[in-house]
């Protein structure tokens, strides 16, 4: 095999190490072992699932800003909280029927990783779960309860938006960091125009 042919190949390992040492944890924590012998099949088991289930490489951005994670990390801890209380008023409220609704969400920062982590904070905050994704558009659509309106549907909206506006500040590539700091400045100067 010539090393064209091969590069592909150890160039996917490589841009999936993380992933594989997680698949590794996964497999010692699995059998409760924490051996040279289960790391070694743990390695064996990772490349196997990684090359038999294959599924696209996915480039990790390299930028983790601490700040914003830690702040996405408090925000969406309190949101559970606010979601988990909206959730169970509205199923002890036996005179009133919580409405729900399945909304589209076009992404706007999103590629497969930044796509994935909103769907999954999305889907962890009570009141919404993902029940599609199209990957090719960008577009979430999340079933949502508590709506009774345009307007409730439009605030879901919002704050699966806002969500991802959090993830892209704490762990966006660059380019899609840039790409909402232009945004917000865009839209800071608009209301300061209207003003």
């Amino acid at each position: 095999m010539s090393p064209e042919m091969r590069s592909p190949f150890w160039r996917d390992i490589w841009l999936q190490v993380p992933f594989l040492l997680w698949l590794v944890l996964l497999w010692m924590l699995l059998w409760g072992q924490f051996t040279v012998l289960s790391f070694l099949t743990g390695i064996i088991v990772a490349l196997f699932v990684t090359r038999v289930f294959r599924l696209p490489t996915i480039e990790l951005s390299g930028r983790v800003n601490l700040w914003y994670a830690a702040l996405f990390i408090v925000q969406f801890l309190a949101a559970v909280v606010r979601g988990s209380i909206t959730v169970a008023a509205q199923a002890l409220n036996l005179r009133r029927h919580p409405g729900t609704a399945i909304i589209a969400v076009p992404l706007r920062y999103a590629d497969d990783m930044i796509m994935t982590h909103v769907s999954v904070t999305s889907s962890l905050i009570p009141g919404s779960l993902v029940v599609e994704a199209d990957r090719d558009r960008r577009i979430l659509y999340l079933h949502i309860i508590g709506v009774n309106s345009r307007a409730d549907a439009d605030r879901q909206r919002d704050d699966v938006l806002r969500w991802e506006r959090r993830i892209v500040r704490a762990l966006g590539s660059p380019a899609q960091y840039r790409a909402l700091r232009a945004d917000e400045s865009a839209a800071r100067a608009a209301r300061k125009e209207s003003v």
